[in-house]
């Protein structure tokens, strides 16, 4: 492996170790300090800032500082604000106060989303530098940053903070770490052109641009539709399987005592799904990659609504198996056609209004109603058996959900590139150079 890759792989391992370290486990903390039916404001939160965040600092890292520098600010401070949540958690275990811990790990997680495409553009300029082709080698790379995030989620599960404040801790100091490393990185240089011009070019909105064309906008709209189903289990799954504990049945079994070791199975097949994007990618092109992606999220939620820790621990297996599916063949897929579809002197932008559709709008609608969802079927219910039904009845409302959402998008979403060619990228810039407002029909 190359030097420079070798030092991307560190640089995503680093990124999602961050996150893996409070993602899955958060919402049993909260269940467990008498937060469980704010549990979706603590995911809705990543959302929300994602509406904003990720492109107004892609922006300026478009414009006028590089993006590496713009990466390690921003873990600087979110480390510092969520070191902060967990030293003020820490100060009252049983009943911290809502307003003073959501206060703290929102500011901190405002300035993390956006480090996820940052990491992205990082990692494409690099590899562009050097002269590799981002589709053929960024899968493999990316595939370490969900080995981070297995190693983050092992370490809180075994160690017991999963149920506990250190996660958030945990999660602060490797950011920190983060904001060293990135600073390491190659430069990635700024496009200053078209001072003076329009507050469109001035201010880097011409990612926006990408609505007029058609074939983009309606990625970006199943984007967000698809983006409803990315945090629901993260934020729920783990008090879902820990849940079976309230019954005698189920109480003494593996997967209740070590729900987020479980969950990881979600993460180790990521790791082999990423490598297949690549071949998937030019064999099939976006729309079969996406569809692929949207089945699998009915099965992953289906499983989890038929499934249980004891007899029925398999479907909870099936359903940690297809998460490799239903994740990467939507978000790192999606990354990477937004990056061929857009020309370099808007790529961070590009990157951070993708996340804006899908960890922004679609994330954040996703994680409220689901909240509601599982309000009105579970946290509704006394422990015990009544909860775990209800817990059952809200994934398969889950599942039905993203059913329809592939459904429509079979009939509504029509891919003219369905196989990408290497020559991508000199076609955009042909292209754009006749094309003042960035839109790149043609591919």
């Amino acid at each position: 492996m190359k030097p420079i890759k070798v030092r991307l792989a560190l640089l995503n391992f680093l990124e999602f170790a961050v996150w893996g370290a409070y993602l899955t486990s958060l919402g049993s903390y909260l269940f467990r300090v008498g937060m469980a039916e704010q549990i979706g404001w603590f995911y809705a939160v990543q959302g929300i800032v994602s509406m904003f965040m990720p492109a107004v600092i892609g922006i300026a890292a478009d414009r006028w500082i590089p993006a590496q520098r713009m990466l390690s600010l921003c873990h600087l401070l979110a480390g510092i604000f969520m070191i902060s949540a967990g030293l003020y958690a820490s100060t009252c275990p049983g009943n911290p106060e809502f307003g003073i811990l959501f206060s703290l790990y929102s500011v901190s997680v405002a300035f993390f989303m956006p480090t996820i495409g940052l990491a992205n553009s990082v990692a494409y300029t690099a590899l562009d530098k050097n002269g590799l082709d981002t589709v053929k080698h960024f899968p493999p790379i990316r595939v370490f940053g969900t080995v981070g995030f297995i190693c983050s989620m092992l370490f809180v599960n075994f160690t017991g903070f999963q149920n506990t404040y250190a996660q958030l801790i945990a999660s602060g100091i490797i950011s920190l770490v983060m904001a060293g490393y990135a600073l390491t990185m190659p430069n990635c240089p700024v496009n200053k052109k078209g001072k003076g011009n329009s507050i469109t070019e001035a201010f880097g909105l011409k990612a926006f641009s990408l609505f007029k064309n058609r074939q983009m906008a309606a990625f970006f709209i199943f984007s967000m539709l698809l983006g409803v189903s990315l945090q629901i289990t993260n934020g729920f799954a783990n008090p879902f399987i820990q849940s079976f504990g309230s019954v005698s049945e189920y109480a003494s079994d593996w997967g209740v005592r070590n729900a987020n070791a479980m969950i990881s199975l979600s993460q180790i097949s990521e790791t082999l799904c990423i490598l297949l994007i690549p071949f998937f990618l030019k064999r099939f092109g976006i729309k079969t990659v996406m569809l692929m992606s949207m089945v699998a999220w009915v099965l992953r939620f289906g499983f989890f609504g038929i499934g249980d820790t004891g007899s029925g621990v398999w479907l909870l297996i099936l359903s940690m198996i297809v998460y490799g599916i239903a994740f990467d063949f939507f978000n790192v897929s999606g990354s990477l056609y937004v990056d061929k579809k857009t020309d370099i002197s808007m790529r961070s932008s590009a990157q951070g209004l993708f996340m804006l559709m899908t960890n922004g709008v679609g994330a954040t609608v996703g994680t409220l109603a689901a909240q509601a969802v599982i309000n009105r079927y579970v946290n509704s219910q006394p422990a015990g058996q009544l909860q775990i039904d209800g817990w059952h009845t809200s994934w398969l409302i889950f599942a039905a959900y993203a059913l329809a959402v592939a459904v429509f998008f079979v009939l509504i979403f029509h891919d003219k590139d369905t196989k990408a060619s290497g020559s991508d990228k000199n076609k955009a810039k042909e292209i754009l150079s006749e094309d003042p407002e960035g839109m790149i029909d043609a591919i």
